[in-house]
């Protein structure tokens, strides 16, 4: 399974952006620090709060859904 990190990192990369654009959008859109090594120290901590990775989803342009496993 696929830490949040590295699934977050790899959904930034996807749409060809920086972390440093992801931290821009989010202080534009939901009020977040710039500061580039607090979003990097909380996925380096795993301390993302759920709130905070439906924030990093839409900025993306994406939205967080449950799937039943089968």
């Amino acid at each position: 399974m696929m830490n949040i990190r590295r699934e977050i990192k790899a959904y930034i990369v996807r749409e060809g952006l920086s972390m440093r654009e992801v931290v821009e959008r989010l202080s534009i859109t939901h009020k977040w620090s710039r500061s580039l090594s607090n979003f990097s120290g909380k996925l380096q901590r795993g301390t993302l709060r759920y709130t905070e990775a439906e924030e990093v989803a839409d900025v993306l342009g994406y939205d967080i859904v449950w799937v039943k496993r089968k």
